[in-house]
């Protein structure tokens, strides 16, 4: 199915009547108050752990993770394919067994896996949809997780049989566990594209409700001043 992140290049004019016209109820994210996963890492001594997420366009999941306390870096990228497919061009046309993801490399002394989880769950993207994420369709905007070892695995599924047997949502969790067999930057252009497109009509529609769900929901974990892939945005 085709993608249509066509939708990002809307004119400024043509995104704000949108918006008029469609109100509050299409113009913000969804986000879903979830428990915390009952199964969790302990805290380590090791500075430094990853995990990449794929949510939909690594946009919005960018952003948010850029914006939590403990996260020292967010890449968007590309994980699922072979190195010589990643690239936007080719996984755009959702025929690279890639999605686009993003590498959450995060200090397990101030926030726990368990911790980047809820929020990956509640509010960085919905889980329940299957092969898109809002506007975007296709197997390269599917919700998957790609554990860096065994024991973020077995956190990652227990979570979501957590989450399915819990009620949270209306339908089934859609996201996939799947294998890590390389996690590929995207273009620099994708990176920090939230902070240096705020303006950008996709960004205001679908990824900085994200930014303010999380500062709600999460505010003991939130930071007002995003770490960037590169200095200065």
């Amino acid at each position: 199915m085709a993608s249509r992140k066509a939708g990002r290049k809307w004119p400024a004019l043509a995104a704000l009547g949108f918006l008029l016209l469609a109100g509050p109820a299409l113009a913000a994210e969804q986000a879903f108050r979830i428990d915390p996963p009952a199964q969790d890492l302990p805290a380590a001594e090791m500075q430094s752990a990853s995990i990449v997420l794929a949510g939909g366009c690594f946009w919005g999941v960018q952003g948010v993770f850029q914006h939590v306390k403990g996260v020292t870096s967010a890449v968007s990228g590309y994980a699922g394919g072979n190195a010589r497919t990643a690239s936007y061009t080719l996984v755009s046309t959702g025929q690279t067994e890639h999605a686009e993801a993003v590498e959450v490399t995060y200090d397990p002394r101030q926030i726990s896996l368990g911790r980047i989880l809820q929020i990956f769950f509640s509010v960085a993207h919905d889980p329940t949809q299957l092969m898109r994420q809002g506007p975007d369709v296709g197997p390269q905007y599917r919700s998957a997780i790609f554990p860096a070892n065994e024991a973020q695995r077995k956190v990652v599924a227990a979570y979501i049989a957590q989450l399915d047997a819990s009620g949270a949502y209306r339908k089934p969790v859609a996201t996939k566990v799947e294998a890590l067999n390389g996690f590929f930057p995207a273009e620099d252009y994708h990176q920090d594209y939230m902070t240096r497109n705020p303006r950008q009509p996709y960004i205001v529609i679908n990824d900085a409700p994200k930014v303010d769900n999380l500062s709600k929901l999460f505010s003991d974990l939130y930071r007002e001043k995003p770490v960037l892939v590169f200095a200065g945005g």
